[in-house]
């Protein structure tokens, strides 16, 4: 799995079978741009594809699901990576602008709670989490911990989990003690370094493929309510059968249906092949309550075939 540092990431693997392939033939250029949640495995799909296929090339590029959005909106990206659904005056300045937003749901993701190894809280509530986050619980100690003020982290405002967070556990503001970090790397370094921080990632970027957290950091168990089981995001079996709370799709949004290299690739991803490769990289299939809105968008099944 890969855990680097990816603030702002562009994929040039591209441009080397460009310069291998370019005697056969044109080679047509795809772009995504969004989410950094995603970017991982956007990379880690647009290289597996791109050595299948060598007449596409294909840029991945974070910044945010907003950041990725706006380049939609704007023409500058063939796909914008969310994690979480266009807002309303997104949609109608694309509207504005003449763009037909259409969204697939790329794979499942868990957002993982994490705290420094030495903090001893092992599991919380969401309404714990909530409060945390609001500021009504602001020392460990009120969790049955240290006596800590609690250091919070989060993620900066365009990101879309960020909205996500927010509208799924705080259900209201943050707290204005909440440190805004620019990607999950920035809130996972922070977390390895402060003993009394807490903060909020995707699982499939902390995790590695034993289902151990990353070095330097614990996840946290979360319950549903106070008087249900903990179920901790490692585990795969807590996420298929719906036990683990904190749980989103991944968006991919085009202009419009896709149509040639666009739909391919978009097929390859949700494909038995891509969908091995979302598993492998820490996240999680796509639903079956979003594999009908999948096949209607790209007029296709879920089937093993990848390339075509």
């Amino acid at each position: 799995m890969r855990k680097h540092s990816h603030l702002f990431i562009v994929f040039f693997f591209g441009l080397y079978l460009w310069s291998c392939t370019h005697q056969h033939g044109q080679v047509e250029n795809l772009i995504i741009k969004g989410s950094d949640t995603e970017v991982n495995l956007a990379l880690a799909l647009a290289e597996t594809y791109m050595m299948e296929d060598l007449s596409i090339s294909i840029s991945v590029s974070g910044g945010g699901s907003g950041a990725g959005i706006a380049a939609l909106i704007n023409g500058k990206t063939n796909i914008a990576n969310a994690s979480r659904p266009m807002k309303a005056e997104e949609l109608l300045l694309a509207q504005e602008r003449g763009v037909n937003p259409l969204s697939t749901v790329l794979g499942m993701d868990a957002i993982a709670i994490v705290v420094h190894p030495q903090c001893p809280i092992k599991e919380l509530s969401k309404q714990n989490l909530g409060d945390i986050y609001r500021g009504k619980i602001h020392n460990w100690k009120q969790l049955g911990g240290p006596d800590q003020e609690i250091s919070l982290y989060g993620r900066q405002s365009n990101s879309g989990t960020f909205v996500y967070f927010r509208d799924s556990i705080l259900q209201a503001e943050y707290s204005p003690k909440v440190k805004q970090m620019n990607g999950t790397a920035q809130i996972v370094e922070a977390i390895k370094t402060d003993a009394s921080g807490i903060g909020y990632v995707g699982v499939g970027y902390i995790l590695e493929k034993n289902g151990n957290a990353a070095k330097g950091i614990k996840v946290l168990a979360i319950k549903s309510t106070d008087h249900t089981l903990a179920y901790s995001p490692a585990l795969l079996e807590n996420i298929q059968q719906g036990n683990y709370p904190i749980i989103r799709p991944l968006f991919q949004y085009t202009d419009g249906k896709p149509k040639g290299k666009l739909l391919q690739f978009l097929r390859y991803c949700l494909s038995e092949e891509g969908q091995a490769l979302v598993q492998q990289n820490g996240y999680f299939p796509v639903s079956k309550m979003y594999q009908e809105q999948n096949e209607l968008a790209l007029n296709t099944t879920y089937a093993k075939s990848s390339l075509h």
